[in-house]
């Protein structure tokens, strides 16, 4: 056989080649930037050039000496897709860094909160940046949203089996999965279906007030669950319930399973109803926009300050409406500043930061998934308590879950409360309060963008330090890859031969 594992030692090359080719796509991805800054002339177009051409060297250069006939073999794989969100972190960032006057550190923060569509943004002011920078800031969300190993292996899929170890490694939430046999059809065909649906909610937006490109701009934003905007003050800039509710639906759709959507657009809808994660998923954002709405203008009666009850009087249900679906699907985007809210309303958005998406969407958090079959083990396990001798097996779509789903969802679980529980205190070691770091920390991990106090949504995240910044960049990866794969590096075992 040509191909074979390495297995006498641990081999960097491999590796280096799959960085390399995304290396090329990432470089040449940003061509359709610099025909934007083209179009519009507003003097970015010299930046994006160089970024481009500086990007492709080094890809087409690294791919050509790490050239080899091996496949990736799985310690291989779990290095290669989270080094990938490094690398296309450090060359996306160079657009923004030749021409915005920020320092690497920033442009590198907001490039991984792009490539992971956590939203998180230094940007102060936002409108001040040239159309190039903007759309190509957009963009690195939507190339992230369902991944860019996931990309790789629809347009250049790796031989055997490496391009199903890569698929596994990176596509987001438990279950990946497949509609057909072969996983790189698997993963084009979900491809598709994201550039669909994406075309869709281009062309509705479109068709409101919004020009071509925040359009385009938003879809990239909605699809990938990210939240970037081009103005200032987000969505509601546009002051547009069409735009909001446009806007809404396609979160929704973002936030589901995209086989979901596959067999749907092949006329099967049936699909959608006999999933137990999408029924569980739908019925906590149901459940938590009604207590909301309720708490909301029952607030309104009883409370003392004027301004707090003008601001809860003029939130319209879309509003209540959005900011539940945004928060839940972990997009981000903002239509009211929700901490003049009650502080009840505040801690069910703040719940709802953790729960996040379905396995299989583009959006971030621990996923609908788990937290449905966490608590079917919990209940499963009180009954054995009082029946300790029955055999109670748990179940989910009619189908026995087996031991290595229960063990991979209670591993995940203890590492991300670990995470999300330290990164908090690491905050608070820097003098940021209990509440902004608490949510800072949420945000990062389950790539949401806006937290609460000094990070809300009218706020941005300029104010911390670099050293502050780089490990936030770290955590939005490690919420991206679903903690595991890249925890698993940190494991004397990984390295050895």
């Amino acid at each position: 056989m040509s191909k074979h594992y390495s297995t006498k030692r641990f081999s960097l090359l491999p590796t280096l080649n799959v960085l390399a080719a995304l290396t090329l796509f990432i470089g040449a991805s940003m061509g359709l930037s610099l025909a934007v800054a083209l179009a519009y002339g507003d003097g970015d177009a010299m930046a994006l050039f160089e970024a481009m051409v500086i990007t492709l060297s080094v890809g087409g250069l690294g791919y050509i000496f790490t050239r080899h006939n091996h496949i990736l073999a799985p310690r291989q794989v779990f290095l290669s897709v989270s080094l990938s969100w490094v690398s296309a972190s450090l060359f996306g960032a160079l657009p923004m860094y030749f021409v915005s006057g920020l320092s690497y550190t920033d442009c590198f923060f907001e490039a991984m909160s792009g490539f992971t569509t956590t939203g998180a943004s230094i940007l102060t002011d936002i409108e001040s940046l040239p159309h190039g920078i903007l759309f190509w800031r957009s963009f690195t969300h939507w190339l992230g949203g369902m991944g860019i190993i996931v990309f790789t292996v629809t347009v250049m899929p790796l031989a055997g089996r490496s391009g199903t170890l890569l698929f596994a490694a990176e596509a987001p939430g438990p279950v990946s999965d497949k509609i057909t046999p072969r996983i790189s059809e698997t993963a084009k065909l979900l491809y598709m279906v994201y550039a669909l649906i994406s075309v869709i909610e281009f062309i509705l937006l479109w068709l409101g007030p919004m020009d071509w490109f925040d359009s385009a701009c938003h879809t990239f934003g909605t699809m990938a669950t990210g939240g970037f905007s081009t103005k200032n003050a987000s969505v509601a800039h546009f002051q547009s319930a069409y735009v909001e509710w446009v806007i809404i639906i396609f979160m929704i759709l973002a936030g589901t399973n995209f086989s979901l959507h596959y067999f749907g657009l092949h006329g099967k809808f049936f699909r959608y109803l006999k999933s137990r994660e999408w029924q569980f998923w739908m019925s906590i954002m149901g459940m938590a926009l009604a207590v909301i709405v309720a708490d909301l203008y029952i607030s309104s009666f009883y409370h003392s300050d004027t301004e707090v009850i003008q601001a809860l009087k003029a939130q319209p249900l879309r509003q209540i409406a959005f900011q539940v679906v945004s928060i839940i699907t972990t997009t981000g985007f903002a239509t009211a500043d929700f901490e003049q809210w009650s502080n009840y309303a505040q801690f069910m958005l703040f719940g709802l930061m953790f729960v996040g998406g379905m396995a299989g969407s583009t959006g971030g958090g621990i996923k609908a998934i788990r937290i449905l079959l966490f608590t079917k083990m919990a209940i499963t396990e009180l009954r054995r308590m009082i029946h300790p001798r029955a055999y109670l097996p748990i179940k989910l779509r009619n189908q026995f879950v087996d031991d290595d789903a229960v063990r991979n969802t209670t591993t995940f679980l203890l590492f991300f409360m670990v995470i999300f529980v330290g990164f908090a205190f690491f905050l608070t070691g820097f003098g940021h309060d209990l509440v902004t770091s608490t949510t800072a920390s949420v945000s990062m991990l389950c790539n949401i963008g806006p937290g609460l106090a000094d990070v809300g949504p009218t706020d941005n995240y300029s104010f911390f330090s670099d050293f502050e910044k780089w490990a936030m960049a770290f955590v939005m990866m490690l919420g991206r890859l679903e903690v595991l794969t890249v925890v698993v590096l940190f494991n004397r075992h990984f390295w050895r031969s």
